[in-house]
């Protein structure tokens, strides 16, 4: 299984939209709003980096109101 963290910035306001609508995508196990640097915290597991890749570039970065992301993929052997 792969697994990747993503720390979402978004529009001031928008984060509990932005938090609802990820909850309905694949491959998404957990979702938190943080304060911080960042405004949201994503937990992504797949079978693949490719579906990883996918969910990350045409899922999460084409929500509305996404202001950038920061992806951090886990690795496998320090699991």
């Amino acid at each position: 299984m792969k697994t990747a963290y993503v720390l979402i910035n978004c529009d001031l306001g928008y984060e509990a939209t932005i938090i609802d609508e990820l909850k309905h995508l694949d491959n998404i196990k957990e979702v938190h709003g943080v304060f911080g640097a960042h405004d949201i915290l994503t937990k992504i597991e797949s079978d693949s980096a490719e579906n990883l890749r996918d969910t990350i570039t045409w899922k999460i970065r084409k929500l509305s109101r996404v202001r950038s992301i920061l992806t951090l993929m886990v690795t496998e052997k320090q699991e």
